[in-house]
Formats: structure tokens, sequence, C-alpha cells
């Protein structure tokens, strides 16, 4: 079977991310005798840097991990929205969304705390450790990717005329960084020395190191720098400039946190996502939706996936959020389900139709009932990669990471918020704050709306498998609202495909050819829809694509290698072989292992 890549296989470790350079990193990380999560944390903020277009430390990031013979866990870097920030307050503003930029749109920054509750709970490194290769790259540059300098360039004049502290770190000579050119960024370099320098001041022991991070983060300079910044008049989305509403002491109040994952069971797949403050139950609702037989490939399995991913996501839009009362038993039970598949039929559905489990009524946001509806509004072009407007209204960035290693330990992360085109780069330390809050609703009364110290409901959402018990598989992608689309099509190919060499066949599950539904409210600015509307990759073949268009899908026919971004790696418990995939898209995202 041919694929682009071969699947990866050895015994030592595995690691597959979004970019070579943090998958280089984690692959040092193993052979300096580290485990899989000190690797995951240093290839994390090696990402900050080497992808400021998709993350930043002021970010977000939700983790599962599985400590070798242990069941997993979500690890939640998902801060939450500040106290400040009332529905109250942002309609007072004029708004009816919360802007897609800007520090009106900043949570509490959460990836930071998370990452230092990893490596403190299950790593084995210092922190100077982990951020030693970060500091290089900040230091001495990296060579820019392609998409770096594009994103750059549809935010030059946002940059020149407004944030002047992004021109100061982006732009050389008024141009973006061409391809290729070292980029350097010594300001965050030398955050993160200060920051190593003052945890080191506690004294030898690692974990005190850690745990004095972390009070630098939320109390010291860098929390001082980061409410200075959020309380700055700011450019957004809007048009308009407003403040925001983060202050110190909404960072002193957030620690990273563990819970227990949702979880499905199908064909003898285990798969475990974050809960209902993430989109990651619609991959267990799409699971649970699916007939007992579908043919791979065919017209009737595409079909029957998309119909599925739109009732799905409109339960996401209607019961999914930090203020959420609705049973994940109801959602993902066999009654509920069959009443849901019932409502498959042979044309494509162009409506947006949320259950009832228990009997509920589903509670909409009137803009999400305006785009249902066929409301038109101004949305981000492009289809398959991440798409960023002029004001910075970005589509999909993201990233994703993946460690397996010879001790059993699994991890699958995906970074996100924070990128270059979020907020201004904060002054003295070489980064902005996130954009999470768009995500919530300015509508009293949903699960989802814009509420204090709860968590705006994120796109993000990692994955982990497990047959027999056993963790076997992370993987995931970045991609906003498709994330939970290409990872439950890489999963079906996963298993529908069959082995190669004797273990699951990441590489071709991975290459094969990805489709997305726009078909539902989107989560990011300016949170539009397309009803009916499906983008595939051209490789699918005329012969599927005329079948769904005469079903009544609206398709848009993206390039061959336009869908899914996906990271993957797997170990088989019996033999101890691990296996890792990569996403050849893009071009930049590589496994490394042996």
């Amino acid at each position: 079977m041919f694929t682009t890549r071969p699947t990866l296989q050895g015994t030592f470790g595995m690691v597959s991310s979004t970019h070579w350079l943090a998958s280089a990193t984690a692959m040092a990380v193993l052979e300096d005798d580290g485990n899989a999560f000190d690797a995951a944390v240093a290839a994390a903020f090696v990402l900050h840097v080497v992808e400021p277009h998709l993350n930043g430390p002021g970010g977000e990031v939700p983790i599962i991990l599985a400590p070798a013979g242990s069941a997993p866990k979500v690890l939640c870097g998902q801060g939450p929205a500040p106290a400040g920030a009332t529905i109250a307050h942002y309609r007072s503003l004029g708004l009816e969304l919360v802007p897609g930029t800007g520090p009106l749109a900043a949570a509490v920054p959460g990836a930071f705390d998370a990452w230092m509750v990893l490596l403190r709970d299950h790593g084995t490194k210092s922190v100077a450790e982990v951020l030693k290769y970060a500091i290089s790259y900040a230091e001495r540059g990296h060579p820019a990717v392609e998409r770096v300098g594009a994103t750059v360039e549809t935010v030059l004049e946002l940059f020149e005329t407004e944030w002047t502290s992004s021109a100061e770190l982006y732009l050389r000579g008024g141009k973006a960084p061409a391809p290729g050119e070292l980029l350097k960024n010594p300001v965050l370099a030398r955050t993160w020395r200060r920051l190593i320098g003052e945890a080191e001041a506690a004294g030898a022991d690692r974990e005190a190191q850690i745990e004095a991070a972390r009070k630098v983060w939320r109390e010291g300079f860098i929390a001082e720098a980061l409410a200075a910044a959020a309380s700055e008049s700011t450019m957004d989305t809007s048009g308009e400039r407003h403040r925001g509403t983060l202050t110190g002491d909404d960072l002193a109040a957030f620690t990273a946190t563990y819970e227990d994952p949702a979880t499905y069971t199908w064909n003898g797949w285990i798969v475990a996502k974050p809960g209902l403050w993430s989109q990651g139950p619609s991959f267990l609702q799409q699971l649970a939706l699916l007939p007992g037989e579908l043919e791979y490939g065919t017209p009737d399995y595409y079909h029957t996936l998309l119909e599925g991913t739109k009732l799905a996501m409109a339960d996401r839009e209607a019961y999914y959020g930090d203020c959420a009362d609705v049973s994940l038993e109801t959602l993902l039970s066999p009654a509920y389900n069959e009443t849901r598949r019932a409502l498959i039929g042979e044309q494509a559905s162009h409506e947006l139709r949320p259950g009832s489990p228990d009997g509920r009524t589903p509670k909409l946001s009137k803009h999400a009932e305006f785009v249902a509806a066929g409301g038109r509004i101004v949305t981000p072009a492009g289809a398959g990669e991440p798409t960023v407007a002029e004001n910075g209204a970005t589509r999909g960035d993201t990233c994703h990471l993946d460690v397996a290693d010879r001790w059993g330990n699994l991890i699958a992360a995906t970074p996100s918020g924070g990128w270059l085109q979020s907020n201004p780069v904060v002054p003295g330390l070489g980064f902005p704050l996130g954009t999470r809050l768009q995500m919530a609703w300015l509508d009293p009364g949903l699960p989802n709306s814009l509420t204090p110290g709860k968590r705006p409901r994120t796109t993000l959402s990692p994955s982990m498998a497990l047959r027999d018990g056993e963790p076997v598989l992370a993987f995931g992608t970045p991609g906003g609202d498709q994330q939970d689309q290409w990872s439950l099509h890489f999963l079906l190919a996963v298993a529908l495909r069959g082995k190669v060499r004797g273990s699951l066949d990441l590489q071709g599950a991975i290459d094969a050819p990805n489709w997305h539904s726009d078909g539902f409210p989107g989560s990011f600015y300016p949170r539009s829809m397309t009803p009916g509307g499906i983008t595939m990759e051209s490789r699918i073949g005329d012969s599927v694509i005329t079948a769904l268009e005469s079903r009544g899908h609206v398709v848009t026919v993206g390039g061959p290698w336009s869908e899914g971004r996906l990271c993957a790696v797997a170990r088989d418990p019996e033999t101890g072989v691990l296996a890792a995939g990569s996403n050849p898209r893009g071009m930049q995202g590589y496994a490394a292992g042996r």
C-alpha cells in the first residue's frame, strides 16, 4: 500500500508533532534518558518558538496522558474567563460576539501551568533542562516555515499601525519573514532565562524549582506584564479599541487540574477524550451514531459520517460547555443515538438539529439560530490550512504532539492559542495573550455562555485509544472545528484498513483522503455556518463527489492534500513495538523514533 512515508517502528521511543524541530527535540530528550512527559514538555516549548502563528506560551493546552500501567487522565490547561469577563460588560461595549482578537478575547493563560504540573508529577527533568531547547532556537534562530511569513503578511498593516510591539519582532524592514529566513525571539529567550534563574533560587530540589517557576508565571514578573498588557486599549476584530478583563488576581488563582476522560467503546476500541468543556465528546457521539455495517470509502460511508457529524455538532452547540448540565451517559446511550440515527436519511440535511437528551429543550444562541437559518456573515476564506483575515480573525490555528517511550508511557497534547495574530506581543516577554474567550457566547443561560471562572468551550481535543483496557494509540490534529472530524476519520481508517508489518497502519490512515463538514456554527469569530457545506480533498474522486452532490451536499473541492494535520504514535503492549506516523500536508509535520 502506497504511503508518503513509512509508518516508523522501533522499541526505544516514538514522537510525532506538527514541526520537525519539535519532534527532534522530543527525541533528544528521550535519548538523554528523559521519559515521554519530559519530551513532550520540551517539544511544546519549542513549538511556541517555531510555530508562533499556531500557538504560544499565552495560550492553552489539553493533555491526555497514560503513565505506564495506569488509565488515561486528562490534564486541563484551558484557563477560565477572568472575574471581570461578564456578559453585561461585553454588551455594555456594544458587542454581540466576543472579538476574535485583542485582550477582550483573552482567557486566563493555561498552557504554562499545565506543562509545569505535568513535569512535576510525571517528568524527571528540571525546568532548565526542558527549556534549553526553546531558548536555543529563540536566541540562535530557526528557519521560518512558509506559513509564519504568510500569516504575518495578512496582519502586516495591523502590526505597523496598531500592534507595534509585534512589528518589532516579526517585521524586518517592513517585511514579513521569508521562508527559510532565520527568525529569532531574543526577548522570549530572556524571559525563560530569567524564569529559570528565579526558579533555581528556590534551591536544588527539582520540584521546588518547578513550583517556583509556576509562581513566577502566576504572581511574578510574567504575571505583572500579562496583566499590564491586558489593560492596554487595543484594536481588535470589532474595529474598535478595547481593554481586556484579565488581572493579576485571575492569573494567581489558576492551576491546571486532572480529571477523568470521557470515553466510549466502539468495535473493541475505547476512545478517551476531554470532557464537555471541549468539543471532544462530539468524536464519541459520532462513533455512537455509526451503523453496524459501513463499507470504507463508499459514497454511503462519507454521507453517513457527514450527517452524523452535523447531528453531533448540533448537540455540541446546544449542550456542551463548562456550564453543561447534560449527562454524557445520555448523549452516548444506545437509546438516544437510535433516535438520532433515524434522522440520517438519503439526502443531506441543511438544518441545525440538536436533540433532546432526557427530554431537554435545546438552547441555542441567537447568532447560531441566525447562521443556521442561512444568515450570511463575512468569514475568512480558505479550507484545510489555517486561515487568517486582515484583522487577525483566525480559524484552526493549533499544534499537536504525541510521544511514546520504552517504559510504556503515552501522551497526546494539542497546544494552541496565544498565536502571533491573536494579540500584540507583550513588551518584555516576547509572546502575546490568547483569544479563547471568542468561543463563548454573549447570550445568557447557555451551557457555553461567557461566565467568570468558567472555561470557554474549546475546540482543542487530543485523543487516546485503548484495546483490551491498554492504552495503545495517542493521536490528534490541529484544525479548530475540524479536529474531531479529521481525528475520527483517522481512527476509522486505522480500524478498517488493516495493519502494516504487524502494526497499526498509522501513516496509511494519515495519508488517506480527508474531508470535513461546515454544516454547523463555527467556534471562531465570526462564527459562520454553511448549511449542507462540506470540503473534500480532490483525491476522494469525482464519482464520490458527484454522488454526494446528488444527495444535496454543498461540496467545495480542496487541493489533493488540503485536509487533516494528523500526528499519531502507538504501542503494542504484547511486543513492546512502538510506531509513529506524521502528516505530510503543509510540509512540516514529522515523526521520529527508533
